[in-house]
């Protein structure tokens, strides 16, 4: 039987096909019967599961992280789809196709190393480009930037995420630098690059991605700080004050105290390091918000906890490509059709101008 894939359930399909096992523990009904609390993936997604029956038996069988034969079926509970499973029975990984299971980064491999490498080409800064040419040459290093997530759960959760989200932080900075004279693009560059180059050894990423003890006990700021103070002494002659303002760099990123930065960013490349590492990776969180629902038709998501707000899943193109898909026929019927001037568009209500409306307050966006 081919595999099923999370993404594609829906209710009341009956399931059997294989899974990784991301979340499992065990609970108590109001009956006093014990039940079985599970989360599956694949790498279209993640599905809450519940296991009613033989729990005991069952729970001796297989454990978190274990790849997993599941017979049952796909439930919509309280707006929510949930895979209700019979029997589960383990499986050996040597039996399973990995590539199945943990989500991968929609942009190839191939691409961004090649991005990288150009990227990395581009440095002028004979300092910064040795720093980073070692980093390239570390094969142990590469494969896992290469390979790493960027969070356990909050924006691009697959692998290669990390690196994908680096090299947007990148186009972000290349696409400020024109706007402000006097930055330093070779330094925010690197920035962009290294930010989060601790997340290499903060996360484990073979499977379920989850955190190492290293990442539990000092965290990817720390441990980035450490890798760069230790690659930074390879490269002779390197500057001190720009090894402060690189280390800086990372020490800044997560921008306030409060989200376990060690420092506030204190120069303009911090600051515009901080904002664009966050609005990239907030970007990426909402959009996959957003895709998970819209692939069940939905026209809002679902409550998203970290920013305690739902989403509206349309940005107005859909109207635009409906539009567009009911008069090419007409235009092909009747070309003078597809002549006519274009309605003007109004800029404004009633008599007033447009700038008269700028700062205009329209109702309250608190809902």
């Amino acid at each position: 039987m081919p595999k099923q894939y999370i993404a594609d359930l829906k209710d009341r399909d009956s399931i059997d096909s294989p899974f990784m096992v991301k979340e499992k523990t065990l609970a108590m009904a109001k009956n006093g019967k014990p039940y079985m609390n599970l989360k599956f993936m694949d790498k279209s997604g993640e599905i809450d599961g519940k296991l009613w029956d033989k729990v005991d038996e069952l729970d001796k069988v297989f454990q978190k992280g274990d790849f997993v034969q599941i017979r049952g079926t796909a439930s919509l509970y309280m707006g929510k789809m949930q895979l209700v499973a019979k029997e589960i029975k383990r499986l050996e990984e040597e039996g399973v196709d990995l590539a199945d299971f943990v989500p991968v980064s929609p942009v190839p491999l191939a691409e961004m190393q090649a991005e990288l490498d150009t990227v990395v080409a581009s440095l002028t800064n004979p300092h910064l480009k040795g720093l980073m040419d070692g980093f390239l040459a570390d094969q142990q290093f590469m494969a896992g930037y290469c390979k790493a997530p960027a969070a356990k759960g909050m924006h691009h959760v697959y692998l290669g995420g990390l690196l994908e989200h680096s090299l947007a932080v990148v186009r972000l900075v290349d696409a400020m630098v024109p706007l402000y004279p006097d930055l330093n693009r070779d330094l925010l560059v690197v920035g962009a690059l290294l930010h989060d180059l601790g997340k290499v050894a903060e996360l484990s990423y073979e499977r379920a991605f989850e955190y190492t003890d290293e990442g539990r006990l000092i965290g990817h700021i720390s441990i980035g700080v450490e890798m760069l103070t230790e690659r930074i002494a390879t490269v002779a002659g390197f500057p001190r004050e720009l090894a402060m303002l690189l280390k800086h760099l990372l020490l800044s990123h997560h921008g306030q105290y409060d989200y376990g930065s060690p420092k506030r960013p204190k120069t303009v490349e911090a600051t515009i390091l901080h904002y664009l590492d966050d609005l990239d990776s907030k970007i990426n969180g909402i959009r996959s918000h957003i895709a998970k629902e819209t692939a069940q038709g939905n026209r809002w998501t679902s409550h998203h906890r970290l920013y305690n707000l739902y989403f509206f899943t349309g940005n107005g193109t859909e109207e635009e490509q409906e539009l567009t898909a009911l008069s090419e026929p007409l235009v092909e019927a009747a070309p003078e059709l597809g002549k006519k001037e274009p309605t003007p568009v109004r800029t404004g209500f009633g008599n007033q101008p447009f700038e008269a409306l700028q700062g205009l307050q329209l109702g309250n966006d608190r809902q």
